[in-house]
């Protein structure tokens, strides 16, 4: 290329995006943000805005597109939904001020899991970022949310990463690049970020901790440099990272704890997904458990509530707390119907406060804040619940912050404090004065002109204005001629003369700079306002999680009064038992749900369920399911009774899909999450198998669903719902007396099928599979050929005796190989001396070998 000149704009434009290069940057010139090369090209194509060319460089043109700075949030929340990351370069100089283009530097990087502004956010969600450390030793995840604060690492097995950010739910996942080829698989819809290896070093991670918490070791948080060396990795890689997109540590994120498995009911990713937690199964946000459960009148209640569904907990005592609160909503339905009134009135505090800490809080922001603030302290705690109690005694804490902001800011400010008009009158008298001068510069002219006429007695005396000259005191010519000495010709017209005087002079230089003087002084006094709210921080964090948790306790309280829910009772042995169980989600979508009984613990550990498709076996067991999820959330439950054992896990086994990208067909993925399920299941696991081994041949199909289920039953002894469609599998309970038989009840009707829904003793007669292949619409001629075929295969069936088939298999030591059985040849072999036969005696045992093979 031959060399040309490069204009110093575009130096320092080229400059900024050599330390950028990973993301779009968006350079601001003027009213609009602009990009250049191949940023310009990438960006014309994402969010359908023109590209042109202007100048060239080397001989190049210079590509371009750009958008206007006021509507910079869609096109940014657009390029976050595509996985994009962009930087942010606004001039931060005086135009004009000095020789060169105008100071500019990034201020902002927005990356998918660093978001804070509310325009590039979802209401509802929790925008998380996540850092993978995978070590030979120790492998470890630390987490980050901005709205929130939340700041946690957690110590895991290198197998659960997957379902670990599945729970999570991660925009974004950091990772060394040692490690982004392993962590790559399991992002589960997040952001893939590669750092730098040396971004993750114990070392430096330790040392930037300690600094910005302020501390000489985490032990006070839970972490110990030796024993939890990979988490303190991943966590400093997580805090540097948030440090360069905000260009700043946010206040905060004041620190960081150590979650423990045993915190929470386990789910794996196949679980969450089948459960439909959050989202159904094709990715929508309704029917789910949340958005029917969701009755809460904040988003920050939505948002908790979500996390409380993933994150069940096993904490007894703060389970009950929580049922006691709801009961005490429950039966004071006047003193909770003023709570949530007040909670209506509540923004998005949680994320305000976010923006707070990092500096980029807007004036209506906080006059959200302001009103919400003083709804919450006309909270009243109803009497009886002690979480109740201390849920709203934060609240009193935060009023005196609300009465600086009611005296600080106009009761209706601008959106943007560029425009003026935000802080209030009264708070600051210079801010009053500029104003003044402002509001009342007519008055003061009319003042002026009424003395100068009278002290000079010049009649035609008038004082003006225009954008040209200014002010000035205008005289007609004939009595110009008596101006008085300290009048200053300003002006000389055909019929009148203009004048100025040293004091309108004044007043002239004082109005004329008022407007940017007030401007000046009202950012002056935001960002003291601001400085204010910062050192506030830990009480409005402390409010905003109130206020919250107390939205999702009225919410259970609403659903219990409006659907007939009950308080779970808790047991410490093993058990599931539930009387008139509902599905929670299934009951809303229907005109009449079916309740039944679940049954599991002591005598039957594993209950066979059999039925026609479509009986409604997924939904019973899916049900039990989100009943226990529920329980462990504090909410009430749809039965009429719960009784739930202590359960450390929950896993799934439901459904159909395959795996292509993966390369693992319907079946392997099937067999994989069987094989996980009976590798990881433990006694006090609750366990859902729906039709294993159905991806296959019959035989194959079922031995797996056979040495499965007695691998449940005598291994892993979970409590555990096993759907099948083999009848075989019903004599299980003969040779296993903690197994039971349960079907699905179905009506035959001619050549049609009625289904009940009802959950009976005993295993089911038939499948009724080819009434239900017509009800989904298989021709008659099909429907006749399968009435026929299915004929012949009974006619040609001849099982074997199913006691025979399914006697249970001795105990083997899985740790060596199993004896072969003896053998006939073998013994015959055994006996045989080759070195005393003669060639006779060998022919005729070589024939008698061959006889005793058949």
């Amino acid at each position: 290329m031959s060399p040309s000149p490069v204009s110093p704009m575009m130096q320092q434009y080229l400059d900024i995006k050599a330390a950028h290069q990973d993301k779009l940057l968006f350079y601001r010139m003027g009213d609009f943000y602009e990009l250049f090369f191949d940023d310009a090209e990438e960006a014309a194509k994402l969010l359908d805005i023109t590209l042109t060319a202007r100048g060239k460089l080397h001989g190049e043109p210079v590509k371009m597109a750009g958008v206007p700075f006021h509507a910079l949030e869609p096109y940014l929340a657009k390029l976050v939904k595509l996985g994009k990351s962009a930087a942010i370069c606004e001039q931060t100089g005086t135009v004009g001020a000095g020789k060169g283009p105008v100071e500019r530097k990034v201020t902002r990087i927005v990356t998918p899991g660093t978001l804070t502004d509310s325009a590039l956010l979802e209401d509802k969600e929790t925008n998380r970022t996540a850092a993978v450390c995978l070590g030979k030793k120790q492998s470890a995840l630390a987490w980050v949310s901005l709205q929130s604060g939340e700041f946690k690492a957690k110590i895991i097995a290198p197998d659960a990463l997957a379902d670990e950010l599945a729970r999570l739910g991660a925009a974004e996942v950091l990772a060394a690049e040692r490690d982004a080829a392993a962590v790559a698989p399991h992002l589960g819809g997040g952001h893939l970020t590669r750092l730098n290896d040396w971004q993750f070093a114990p070392e430096t991670a330790f040392k930037l901790l300690t600094a910005h918490f302020d501390c000489q070791d985490l032990r006070g948080f839970g972490l110990d440099a030796n024993e939890h060396g990979a988490a303190v990795a991943a966590a400093g890689a997580l805090l540097n990272y948030v440090r360069l997109t905000q260009s700043q540590l946010p206040a905060h994120l004041d620190g960081i704890a150590l979650e423990t498995s045993d915190e929470y009911i386990g789910m794996d990713a196949a679980t969450r997904r089948n459960l439909e937690i959050t989202a159904t199964l094709d990715g929508k946000k309704a029917p789910t458990l949340l958005s029917v459960l969701d009755r809460c009148a904040t988003h920050m209640g939505s948002r908790l509530l979500a996390q409380w569904l993933h994150h069940p907990l096993r904490c007894r005592e703060k389970l009950r707390a929580r049922q006691e609160a709801v009961s005490v909503l429950l039966h004071q339905p006047e003193a909770a119907a003023a709570v949530r009134q007040s909670l209506k009135h509540t923004a998005d505090i949680e994320r305000i406060t976010a923006r707070i800490a990092l500096g980029s809080a807007r004036p209506r922001d906080l006059s959200a804040l302001r009103e919400s603030l003083f709804a919450l302290s006309q909270i009243a705690a109803p009497a009886g619940s002690s979480l109740l109690a201390v849920l709203c005694g934060c609240f009193p804490r935060t009023l005196p912050v609300a009465e600086h902001l009611h005296g600080a800011l106009l009761p209706e400010p601008a959106a943007l404090l560029r425009d003026g008009g935000v802080m209030n009158d009264g708070h600051d008298a210079e801010l009053d004065r500029l104003r003044d001068l402002q509001n009342n510069g007519d008055a003061f002219l009319a003042e002026l002109a009424q003395r100068e006429r009278e002290r000079t007695g010049l009649s035609t005396l008038k004082v003006e204005y225009n954008r040209v000259h200014g002010f000035y005191i205008e005289l007609s010519k004939a009595q110009s001629a008596a101006a008085p000495a300290d009048y200053r010709r300003r002006q000389t017209l055909k019929n009148t003369e203009r004048y100025i005087t040293p004091e309108l002079k004044q007043f002239e230089e004082q109005f004329l700079s008022a407007q940017d003087g007030a401007l000046a002084r009202e950012k002056q006094l935001y960002a003291e306002l601001l400085a204010y709210l910062h050192r506030r921080l830990p009480e409005l964090q402390q409010t905003a999680r109130a206020a919250a948790a107390l939205d999702v306790l009225c919410a259970f309280a609403l659903q219990a009064r409006e659907h007939g829910y009950t308080a779970p009772e808790f047991a410490d042995y093993p058990v599931l038992a539930m009387q008139n169980a509902r599905h929670p989600v299934v009951e809303r979508q229907v005109a009449r749900f079916t309740p039944n009984d679940v049954q599991l613990g002591g005598k039957h550990r594993l209950m066979l369920l059999t039925g026609p498709n479509m009986g409604g076996k997924s939904t019973y067991m899916r049900q039990a399911a989100h009943i226990v999820i529920m329980a462990h959330t504090g909410s009430f439950v749809p039965a009429q009774t719960a009784q739930i054992g202590n359960i450390d896990r929950i896993f799934t086994r439901i459904g159909a899909s395959d795996d292509l990208a993966g390369n693992r067909s319907t079946f392997m993925v099937e067999m994989s999450e069987t094989a996980y399920i009976l590798n990881h299941a433990t006694a006090q696991s609750l366990v859902l198998m729906d039709e294993v081994g159905r991806g296959t041949s019959t035989f194959d199909g079922l031995a797996i669903a056979r040495a499965a289920a007695e691998h449940l039953l005598q291994k892993n002894q979970s409590l555990c719902l096993f759907s099948t469609h083999y009848f075989e599998l019903t004599a299980l309970p003969q040779h296993f007396p903690n197994a039971v038989n349960m079907h699905l009840s179905a009506l035959e009707q001619a050549a049609d099928i009625v289904f009940l829904h009802r959950v009976e003793a005993g295993p089911a007669a038939k499948s009724y599979g080819i009434a239900v292949a017509k009800r989904a619409g298989l021709p008659a001629r099909a429907l006749s050929g399968a009435q026929k075929y299915l004929k012949q295969l009974e006619a040609q069936a001849q099982p074997s005796p199913q006691h025979e088939l399914f006697a249970p298999i001795p105990e083997q030591d899985d740790t060596a190989p199993a004896a072969p059985a003896p053998h006939p040849v073998v013994d015959e072999l055994a006996a045989l001396n080759p070195d005393e036969l003669s060639p006779r005696q060998a022919l005729d045992a070589l024939y008698r070998l061959r006889r005793l093979l058949g």
